[in-house]
């Protein structure tokens, strides 16, 4: 059974940078399929960005240029990487792989 577990959320000013983590355990087959999603107050779940089983990512109009997922294989775990914070962007982050999510870690960018 495969089980993911964030951490690294917390409150920053705008301008702000944080890295969440990801840790995954189980059955893995590659960590370079995972995705980070985000919920912000009140709204739908959201894709933030995924990785694909080529290295490849994509990501969020919204966060282009300022976030960026990576991945280490060895330590089975998906990083996500948030510069120049907006207010905007406060939000529960959630862990993905297929049908599996994490508990989600919040973050909060003050203005």
């Amino acid at each position: 059974q495969v089980r993911l577990v964030e951490s690294g959320g917390g409150s920053v000013q705008t301008g702000g940078s944080m890295r969440l983590s990801c840790a995954a355990s189980g059955t893995i087959i590659n960590t370079n399929i995972m995705a980070w999603y985000r919920q912000p107050p009140g709204k739908e779940r959201e894709l933030v960005a995924r990785i694909t089983h080529d290295g490849s990512a994509t990501y969020a109009d919204s966060v282009k240029g300022r976030f960026t997922i990576s991945t280490d294989n060895t330590k089975l775990t998906v990083y996500l990487q948030m510069n120049s914070l907006k207010p905007e962007d406060t939000a529960v982050y959630y862990c993905n792989y297929f049908a599996v999510w994490g508990q989600g870690t919040l973050v909060t960018v003050s203005s």
